[in-house]
C-alpha cells in the first residue's frame, strides 16, 4: 500500500463513484458531492495551482471554516505535491503574518468575509503573498486580488487538449515523486506555551491514524460523520482523511453554534467532539431534570442506572439476564432513546479529545447506549496517542497506546511517545526541535500522567500549569476545572493560586440555566452584572462548586471565586480554537481581578 494521500482519494473514487463524499447544507437543503465528482474537483484545484507556477513542496495556505472546498483545496494541494499550511479562521492578522512569513506562503485560499478581515489587515505587509482565492463568491474582489475559488476551479477544469494532457502529466510526474516521509502539512500550534511553531506531518504520519483506528473500531462506507471541529486542528484534519479512507461520507457543519440541530438531521453514526459539546449536552439533560418533578427525576436516575448496567455488561461480554434485559427495555422507551435523538440517533462511537471529560458524563452517554471514547494526543503526534474503544475501555482513562505507538513515563511524571505517528520536526526550527526529544529518540509530550498495569494512560495536567501554592502542595487545575465545570451551571472555569495560599477560581455560569433558575428564585435584575451581584446567587454558585468539590483533596478545593459576565474569548487570546485555556493570558488578563480575590474581596 503506497501511503500517499491525493492517490488515496484516486482509488477511493474509482471504487465508490457515485456514493456521496461530502455533504453540505445549502439554502436550507443538505446535498451531495460523490467520490468521482471530489476527485474531479480535486484534480482542477491541482491543475489551476500548476498554472500559478506552484513548484513542487511549494507551501500553500488554507484559512476557511470547514466547507466541501476546504477538502477539495487541501487534496487539491497534495495532489500538486505542495504542502498544505491550515490557519485557523479565527486567526488574528499577527498570527496570519507570522505564519505567511514563517512558511513563505505565496497562494492562500481564504472562506469569506469574516476570515478576509485578518488576512486584509496584514496583507500589507505580505508582498510575498501573491493569489488570494476566496471560497464565498460574495466576498471576491479581483481588483483587491481575491479572486473566486469557484471560477478559477471551473476555468483549471475547462483546459482541454495539450494544455489539459500537460498539466496533467506534470500532476502525475509529481504524484509519483511523492514518497511516505514526504512533507503533506505544517499545521502551526495554538501557541498556549509561546509563539506559534510549524509541525511537520508526512502522508505517512496520517497513515499511522488510519491503521489505528481500524485497529480498533468498525467504520465504512455507510457511516456518515459530522464534520463540525475545525478543519485547521489535526484531529478534525486527520479524522477526515480518514473517513474518506474508509469510504464513508464527511457531512461539513460550517457554523459550530448549529451542532445540535445538525446532528438531528444528519445522524452522524460516528464523529470526533471535544468535552465541552459532551459537557453541554449533559448539562442541558440535567438541567431539565433538576427542574422536574421528583417523580421524573427518580424515573430518569432508574433509567440510568439500568442503561448503565446493561452496557457495562454488554461491552464486558458479562451475561445478561432476562430480569435486565426487561428493565433497560422499559428505561430505553421511556428515557434513554430520547437521549439518543438528541444527538441525531445511535452511534457506533463518539470520540473525545483535547482536554479531561469527567467519568460521570461518559457513564450517562453510555447508559442511553451512546458510546464516547476518550483518546489523548497532541498536534505532533498526527495527533492520536491513545484511545479508549469498545474492546479496551476504562472510563476515567484516555485509554492505551493505539498500534505501533509506544508511551512511558519519564521525569516529572512526563508522557513521552515513540512511534510513526511523531512529527518529522518544527519547520525551521532545529533547536526547538531538538528540545523535545529525549536523548534516546522518546517526544516529550510536556503532560503529566499515568500508565497503569493493564496499559491504560491517565492524563492529569500539563507541566507548565501544575499549581504549586505557597504551602507547597502541588495541584492540577484540569483536575478540579474538569470536577467543578460539569455542573451545569457552569459554563467556564479557570483555577488560579500558583504561590498563593488558596486555590481560587474566576467562574464564567451557564446564563441561560442561572437565568432560568434566577426567575424560578423571583430574583430581579436588569442585566448580568447585577445577577452576578445578587447575594443568593453568589451563596447558590458557592453550593454548586462545594457539591462538585466532594472528591477533591481539601488544598484543592475551591476557597474563592469570581464570577465573569462575559465568557473567556478567542478572540482575546484566553482560550484555543479547541477551547483550552491559555492560563497566561488569562491571569494577565484578569490580573486585577485575582489580586482581588487573595486579598479577601472575592466571593
Amino acid at each position: 500500500m503506497v501511503e500517499n494521500l491525493p492517490l488515496m482519494l484516486a482509488e477511493r473514487a474509482h471504487e465508490f463513484g457515485d456514493h456521496p463524499a461530502l455533504r453540505f447544507r445549502s439554502s436550507g437543503h443538505w446535498r451531495d458531492i460523490s467520490y468521482a465528482a471530489m476527485d474531479r474537483s480535486v484534480q482542477s484545484v491541482a491543475r489551476g495551482l500548476v498554472s500559478l507556477g506552484v513548484g513542487p513542496g511549494d507551501r500553500v495556505g488554507i484559512m476557511s471554516w470547514n466547507r466541501p472546498a476546504w477538502s477539495l483545496a487541501d487534496f487539491g494541494i497534495l495532489r500538486a505535491g505542495c504542502v498544505v499550511v491550515p490557519l485557523y479562521p479565527t486567526s488574528t492578522a499577527e498570527q496570519v503574518a507570522h505564519i505567511v512569513r514563517d512558511a513563505d506562503i505565496e497562494i492562500m485560499f481564504v472562506g469569506g468575509a469574516l476570515e478576509l478581515e485578518a488576512l486584509d489587515e496584514a496583507r500589507a505587509n505580505l508582498p510575498q503573498l501573491k493569489h488570494v482565492l476566496v471560497f464565498d463568491d460574495e466576498a471576491t474582489d479581483p481588483q483587491a486580488g481575491l479572486d473566486s475559488f469557484a471560477d478559477w476551479a471551473a476555468a483549471a477544469e475547462g483546459i482541454i487538449g495539450d494544455e489539459a494532457a500537460l498539466a496533467d502529466a506534470e500532476i502525475a510526474g509529481r504524484q509519483d515523486a511523492l514518497t511516505p516521509d514526504g512533507l503533506a502539512t505544517i499545521i502551526y500550534t495554538s501557541g498556549t506555551t509561546g509563539p506559534p511553531k510549524g509541525v511537520m506531518l508526512s502522508h505517512a504520519n496520517f497513515y499511522t491514524q488510519f491503521r489505528g483506528v481500524n485497529d480498533r473500531f468498525q467504520l465504512d462506507h455507510n457511516d456518515k460523520s459530522l464534520c463540525f471541529l475545525p478543519l485547521s486542528h489535526v484531529f478534525e484534519r486527520s479524522w477526515t482523511y480518514f473517513i474518506f479512507h474508509q469510504g464513508a461520507t464527511n457531512c461539513y457543519l460550517q457554523d459550530p453554534k448549529e451542532i445540535m440541530s445538525a446532528m438531528a438531521e444528519v445522524q452522524p453514526t460516528a464523529m470526533t467532539g471535544v468535552p465541552r459539546l459532551y459537557e453541554k449536552i449533559h448539562a442541558a439533560m440535567f438541567d431539565k431534570v433538576e427542574r422536574s418533578s421528583p417523580n421524573r427525576r427518580r424515573l430518569f436516575e432508574w433509567a440510568l442506572r439500568t442503561g448503565l448496567d446493561f452496557h457495562q455488561r454488554r461491552l464486558a461480554g458479562d451475561p445478561i439476564g432476562l430480569g435486565l434485559r426487561l428493565r433497560y427495555r422499559l428505561a430505553d422507551v421511556l428515557v434513554l432513546k430520547k437521549i439518543r435523538g438528541v444527538v441525531g440517533g445511535p452511534k457506533n462511537f463518539f470520540a473525545a479529545g483535547g482536554a479531561a471529560l469527567a467519568q460521570e458524563i461518559e457513564e450517562t452517554f453510555l447508559s442511553a447506549g451512546l458510546l464516547v471514547c476518550q483518546g489523548y494526543g497532541l498536534t505532533e503526534t498526527s495527533p492520536m496517542v491513545t484511545c479508549n474503544s469498545p474492546d479496551g475501555l476504562r472510563f476515567g482513562t484516555v485509554g492505551r497506546p493505539v498500534k505501533d505507538c509506544e508511551v512511558r513515563i519519564g521525569a516529572e511524571g512526563e508522557i513521552q511517545v515513540r512511534g510513526p505517528n511523531v512529527m518529522h520536526g518544527y519547520w525551521r526550527r532545529p533547536e526547538d526541535t531538538a528540545a523535545v526529544f529525549t536523548d534516546d529518540g522518546w517526544f516529550k509530550t510536556g503532560d503529566v500522567g499515568e500508565l497503569d498495569p493493564d496499559g491504560f494512560v491517565r492524563v492529569t495536567d500539563r507541566i507548565k500549569d501544575l499549581i504549586i501554592t505557597s504551602g507547597g502542595k502541588n495541584i492540577a487545575p484540569a483536575n478540579v476545572e474538569m470536577q467543578v465545570g460539569k455542573d451545569h451551571y457552569i459554563e467556564q472555569i479557570a483555577v488560579v493560586g500558583d504561590g498563593r495560599r488558596f486555590v481560587s477560581a474566576l467562574v464564567v455560569p451557564s446564563f441561560e440555566a442561572l437565568e432560568g433558575w434566577a426567575g424560578e428564585q423571583r430574583i430581579r435584575f436588569s442585566d448580568r452584572t447585577e445577577l452576578l451581584r445578587n447575594h443568593a446567587v453568589v451563596e447558590f454558585i458557592r453550593e454548586r462548586i462545594q457539591r462538585q468539590s466532594r472528591n477533591l483533596a481539601g488544598f484543592e478545593r475551591i476557597k474563592r471565586f469570581h464570577l465573569l459576565d462575559k465568557g473567556f474569548s478567542l478572540a482575546r487570546g484566553e482560550i484555543t480554537p479547541t477551547l483550552k485555556l491559555k492560563r497566561k493570558v488569562i491571569q494577565q488578563n484578569f490580573k486585577d481581578v485575582i489580586d482581588r480575590l487573595y486579598q479577601g474581596q472575592g466571593n
